[in-house]
């Protein structure tokens, strides 16, 4: 499934049902015009951090952006989640959010001793995480919290906040980000 024509098609479309210029969706989300150019006629394949600022322009779930257009979502096969990969950072989308849904959910996988900062999701979102393999920390709303297998972790997730792998293992978790009306 190639991801860069199914972000260019819904981030025009969604653009354009909005009523804005390539020019105001650049400006909203602190991006050049150039940028959002490229990644709606497919030539750029945007960083997983571009994605959630332009969600958060559009006042949208970062699945809005990358997930095909589809009637019900029942059954994902691993085969077929959305994967996108970030410097030892990597997220499969499973389910996105839609009008039945107000959360994603994801499998996230992190390489040993790697770490990543997300710059925040939408307003009002909140993010749940199980860990299932590994030791990892969270750095979210000024405090840091430490996951061993098994534990979780709910946190307002609309803010910056950091993922490191503290183990030199494949760490695995399931991401839930649940957005509040």
């Amino acid at each position: 499934m190639d991801v860069g024509k199914i972000i260019a098609h819904n981030l025009k479309t969604i653009r354009e049902e909005k009523r804005l210029s390539q020019g105001q969706l650049a400006e909203r989300a602190g991006l050049s015009k150039v940028i959002i150019s490229q990644i709606e006629r497919g030539d750029s394949n945007p960083t997983i951090n571009t994605i959630w600022k332009l969600a958060g322009a559009l006042g949208l779930p970062y699945t809005s952006l990358i997930e095909p257009q589809e009637d019900d979502a029942v059954s994902v096969r691993a085969a077929d989640a959305v994967k996108q990969r970030d410097k030892g950072y990597c997220v499969y989308g499973y389910y996105p959010k839609n009008e039945k849904r107000n959360f994603e959910l994801f499998l996230l996988e992190m390489e040993p001793n790697s770490e990543h900062l997300s710059v925040g999701h939408s307003k009002n979102s909140v993010e749940y995480l199980l860990l299932l393999k590994g030791k990892m920390q969270i750095s979210a709303d000024g405090r840091d919290y430490t996951l061993e297998k098994n534990d979780a972790l709910q946190f307002n997730a609309s803010g910056e906040h950091r993922y490191i792998n503290l183990g030199d293992q494949t760490l695995k978790a399931v991401m839930i980000i649940q957005y509040l009306l």
